[in-house]
Parts: structure tokens; C-alpha cells; sequence
């Protein structure tokens, strides 16, 4: 309940006071002779006065509290979301990627805040996540390790792709999962608002 609400609340509170007391005095008069001395009636005007100010301080005070707890409630954290796509052969574009993951991991870290990455490969890139010709296979290794954050997607098409080519089962490293297509996988993220970089 915002401020107003708890000053209305105590002035009703407070007229009705008065008004209960307005009607029992009537009563009495009404059976007794007016013989109301001042200092009656300012007994009585202080106590509407005191009920009113009780039924404002404890309005003020339920308010406080309610603000002490908002306060103290812990902010939810934002989680951040990132897709890196690597469709290259490149050694250098890998370790590019791998880079660019692990400053974002490190940076939301130090923030305290969440962070997600992805990094989907496909087509030539997909040699970043094959076990028998991956030139970073001991790097992603130690980083799915030390980073849960950050998850590896190989492409399932062209895993297939690869084994009709090279007519020999093609092995993804421990890390990686295989997802039906890199692109997809790509384009279905972005619809859910990640953010996309190809390094």
C-alpha cells in the first residue's frame, strides 16, 4: 500500500474516533444536564488527538517495515546471453572464439551477474569440435571444466555431411553436444534474444 493510502486510512480512522466520541457525548447530554466543565472537554479532545496520532504511527510504521524488506530482499540478477558461431577451419578463428568467451565468462564474474554462452559450430568450423583434427581440443577440454557457463554445439548436419565424405564415423570431443543444425540452433537462440558475434 503506497503512502496515501495509509494517511487515509488513519484519517477514517481518526474521524470515526471522533465521531463515536461526538455521539456518546450527545447521549450523555441528552440524559444529563449540560454541565460539561472545560477541562472534560479537553480531556476528550486529547484523546481523538492520541488515538489519531497511535493509528498514523502504526500506519507509518507497517510502511517502514514493508521498505526495510524491499531493501533487504535480494535484487534478481540479470542473465546475459551470448552465441558465437565459428563456421571456419581457422585455428585462429577458434582461438578467437575461445578468447571472446572466456573475457565475457571472466567479465560477468567480476560483476556478479549470470552469463550463458554458446559457441555453434558448423560447416569447416565444425574441426573445432572434432576429436580426431580439433587444433584446440585440449583448451576446450580445461575450459568446460572451469567454465560451466560456456557449452559447445556441433552441427549434426554436418557431422553427416563429413561421414558421407569421408565415409568414416565422425568423433565429436566430450564437451560438445551434437544439435540437429548449427544454423538453426543459431537462428532459434536469437528469436529467444541471445546475443549473436561471429568472431
Amino acid at each position: 500500500m503506497n503512502m496515501l493510502g495509509y494517511i487515509a486510512r488513519a484519517a477514517i480512522a481518526g474521524a470515526i474516533a471522533l465521531l463515536v466520541t461526538t455521539v456518546l457525548s450527545a447521549a450523555q447530554d441528552v440524559q444529563r444536564p449540560l454541565t460539561r466543565t472545560p477541562k472534560a472537554h479537553a480531556a476528550t479532545q486529547k484523546h481523538i488527538a492520541m488515538t489519531s496520532a497511535k493509528s498514523s504511527a502504526k500506519a507509518q510504521m507497517k510502511k517502514s517495515s514493508a521498505l526495510t524488506l524491499a531493501a533487504e530482499a535480494p535484487a534478481e540478477k540479470k542473465e546475459h546471453h551470448l552465441i558465437l558461431q565459428v563456421n571456419s577451419n581457422d585455428p585462429a578463428a577458434m582461438n578467437l572464439a575461445l578468447n571472446n568467451a572466456m573475457n565475457v565468462a571472466e567479465y560477468y564474474k567480476e560483476t556478479g551477474e549470470n552469463v550463458k554462452i554458446e559457441v555453434v559450430t558448423f560447416g569447416p568450423g565444425l574441426h573445432m569440435l572434432r576429436d580426431d583434427t580439433s587444433p584446440v581440443k585440449a583448451r576446450i577440454e580445461t575450459m568446460s571444466l572451469s567454465n560451466p557457463e560456456i557449452s559447445f554445439k556441433a552441427c549434426g548436419n554436418t557431422q553427416a555431411n563429413m561421414h558421407k565424405a569421408e565415409n568414416k564415423d565422425i568423433p565429436i570431443i566430450r564437451a560438445a553436444e551434437v544439435v540437429k543444425s548449427g544454423v538453426i540452433r543459431i537462428m532459434e537462440l536469437q528469436e529467444q534474444g541471445w546475443a549473436y558475434v561471429k568472431p
